[in-house]
């Protein structure tokens, strides 16, 4: 009953998925790209076993860097399939393996788009980054002989509430995954109560992410851009909180401090940037490249792939998420880039890390 009822929501909601793809697309081309993908349908064709890593997005992707180049080394007679859900993450996985990867969107959960995904690619192994569990990509994975993992796995007291509400599913779900890796003991015991087998507790990937390449000299960069100031950084900011720092900042007053913003989604960067033209204040464009004026306290950073840098280049780090009740984004970056970090009260995203 209650898997007949998911694939109902499912087929209801086709109409709204396939409208918001369209839309997103407007600002985001990426999400156009390869629409078949979506439901099963591939153009790519790997000519050796399969290994399958699914990241969602971004940062998902960016965790999952040390574990995809440890497979690499450990399976080279394999090919590795790395898909995503959104246009962010496609393009990080694109960006971190360059050709040595196929990088494709994951199906809809729809049972017959994934039955075509798992015929098409057939992988020996299937690995899901951090909470991304669909209920009917796992049962077909089992029904397939396709053995599935939970890798980097978390869990919070949030999140737990919310799958507790459709328990069966989720009961069966983590139930048929070969073995889950779990962040810490609180993440393992939520999943176990949720029906998670095989759960251990292995740690947090995101501590083994190593800094970008060429980051250090693209902070040099940045420090010649911004000049001698002081550089008070706004990392990964979530809709609602720029406003909130505005505010502080022009409460306060930064000084002769720089304040760089980068918001969490490219999607977001042009309505940040009217944000900063609404309040009257004078900011620069990361985009635009060169020099920081001397009477512009703000910096837009409209960039991505570059926060290391950024990290590298600040002399103060907060970061988003973490003001309004998001969970918070990741800090473990930061902290390794040895500058001191803020944080906001909503961390439960990283509760341990904070």
């Amino acid at each position: 009953m209650w898997r007949a009822g998911y694939r109902l929501l499912l087929w209801l909601a086709l109409p709204f998925v396939l409208l918001r793809l369209w839309w997103r697309g407007r600002q985001e081309p990426s999400y156009r790209e390869s629409p078949g993908e979506r439901f099963g349908f591939y153009r790519t064709v790997p000519k050796r076993p399969v290994i399958w890593l699914h990241a969602v997005s971004l940062g998902e992707t960016r965790a999952a860097e040390p574990l995809l180049r440890a497979l690499q080394q450990r399976h080279p007679d394999c090919d590795l399939l790395i898909t995503q859900m959104t246009a962010t993450g496609r393009e990080a996985g694109r960006a971190l393996l360059g050709g040595s990867a196929h990088v494709v969107w994951l199906a809809y959960d729809y049972p017959f788009a994934v039955r075509r995904f798992l015929r098409h690619f057939q992988p020996r192994l299937g690995i899901l980054m951090e909470t991304e569990i669909w209920f009917n990509l796992v049962a077909e994975c089992s029904r397939s002989g396709v053995p599935l993992m939970l890798a980097n796995a978390r869990m919070s007291a949030r999140s737990a509430r919310g799958y507790a509400s459709v328990a069966p599913l989720v009961r069966a779900a983590l139930g048929n995954l070969g073995a889950i890796a779990a962040q810490t003991a609180e993440d393992a015991e939520r999943l176990t109560l949720l029906g998670g087998r095989r759960v251990e507790v292995v740690g947090n990937l995101k501590f083994d992410v190593e800094p970008a390449v060429g980051s250090e000299s693209l902070a040099a960069q940045f420090r010649q851009w911004f000049g001698r100031r002081r550089v008070l950084l706004a990392a990964s900011t979530r809709e609602g909180e720029e406003e909130l720092l505005l505010e502080a900042s022009a409460q306060g007053g930064l000084g002769d401090a720089l304040m760089v913003l980068v918001p969490r989604h490219p999607q977001r960067f042009e309505a940040v940037a009217q944000l900063l033209a609404a309040r009257g204040v004078k900011f620069a464009r990361r985009s635009a490249g060169g020099p920081v004026p001397a009477d512009c306290g703000y910096v837009l950073g409209d960039s991505m792939g570059e926060m290391a840098a950024y990290y590298r280049a600040c002399d103060v780090a907060f970061i988003g998420g973490s003001l309004l009740a998001y969970g918070g984004q990741n800090l473990i970056e930061a902290c390794a880039a040895g500058v001191p970090v803020l944080i906001g009260p909503h961390t439960y995203n990283f509760a341990q890390a904070a």
